[in-house]
């Protein structure tokens, strides 16, 4: 059975035929030219939300809140570019700093500045009227705190440390091209080590042992040491800050310390934003949705339902969180638009170097 974890790490693929018939079915709910009684959140596998909370919007807005979940992040973008103008829903959440510069460029998303952004963390200023920060996670280094104790081996501390001999053949990261917390981590390395001395270090990680899979969840839990049940026997992995919380709350018996721990130096800070689709059937409604986002009510949900962090400020953390997970003080980030001029090249060279 899938963790709730994996879930929300792992983003899988629901097929276009089934993502144009829900849209199909979605867009003739509101019905001839009466006002939509619905509003469609366009978004990617990962997104939940308690039936609780999504019941609290349909309550306060008389609207039906309708979700069409397609594929990742990348897929659901991809998709809503096809349809610019013309689009199957009305919101669409997901869009990351990785390729927010896309949807921009591509003309999806009407302006709006929600009342509440008046509420965010400082740190959480919407770079552009089209779009409204609505959660972040920072990918990180996991490490597996038994193997580390039991081998009398310190775990690493920073980036350069997994070039070291003492962490030969420890390390499962995830490929870039095809995952997400991959691409992160790689965006980490050139934060760190700037372009093109990422490449050196890259070169450093394989001649070290590094070994790569396609995604997380094959690279959690499956090689990794350090999650339940995990066959694994590498005690490092690429995963998230949130992750160690992760482990105790779905643990059988929950433990008093969990059984792994993030990294704090060289986490990656990844924001996630929503914007009103152009073209958009229910405009008053996808307003009311975008709020709805950042109340307080649905931030409080964002931990526990997608084990990511708010930007709303004074946000209460579950208990779990505050214990076993971290916020990196000073995470890594890239500015979108350098993204934007170099993932390609990037992932490219990574794969030259990495892979081949």
């Amino acid at each position: 059975m899938r963790t709730a974890l994996a879930t929300v790490c792992c983003k899988g693929v629901l097929g276009a035929g089934a993502l144009v018939a829900a849209g199909l079915v979605a867009a003739g709910c509101g019905g001839g030219g009466a006002p939509p009684t619905d509003v469609v959140l366009v978004t990617h596998d990962s997104f939940a939300v308690s039936k609780n909370v999504k019941r609290a919007f349909e309550q306060e807005t008389g609207l039906t809140l309708r979700i069409l979940q397609g594929g990742d992040a990348n897929e659901t973008l991809n998709r809503a570019l096809l349809t610019a103008g013309d689009p199957q829903g009305d919101v669409i959440f997901g869009i990351d700093d990785s390729v927010l510069s896309r949807a921009l460029a591509g003309d999806l998303l009407d302006e709006y500045r929600s009342p509440a952004l008046a509420q965010l963390q400082p740190d959480f200023s919407s770079p552009d009227p089209h779009v409204t920060p609505i959660d972040h996670g920072e990918v990180c280094l996991n490490v597996d705190r038994g193997w580390f104790a039991s081998h009398r081996v310190a775990p690493p501390a920073t980036l350069a440390d997994l070039t070291l001999d003492r962490y030969r053949n420890l390390l499962v990261v995830e490929n870039p091209a095809t995952s997400s917390p991959g691409l992160a981590f790689l965006l980490a390395t050139v934060a760190t080590y700037g372009d093109p001395g990422w490449e050196t270090y890259w070169r450093a990680l394989r001649a070290n042992g590094v070994r790569v899979v396609d995604g997380w969840e094959e690279a959690y839990t499956q090689q990794f040491s350090g999650a339940a049940g995990s066959p694994g026997k590498r005690p490092i992995v690429v995963s998230y800050a949130s992750s160690p919380a992760a482990e105790v709350i779905f643990a059988s018996k929950p433990p008093a310390t969990a059984p792994t721990a993030a990294v704090e130096n060289g986490c990656y800070r990844q924001v996630e934003y929503a914007g009103i689709l152009r073209g958009a059937r229910n405009e008053p409604g996808a307003k009311k949705l975008i709020d709805f986002l950042l109340s307080e009510r649905f931030q409080a949900d964002v931990p526990g339902s997608m084990f990511v962090y708010p930007v709303r400020a004074g946000v209460r953390l579950p208990a779990a969180f505050t214990k076993h997970a971290v916020v990196p003080k000073d995470p890594l980030q890239l500015p979108a638009a350098e993204i934007d001029e170099n993932r390609d090249r990037w992932v490219a060279r990574w794969t030259e170097i990495v892979v081949r």
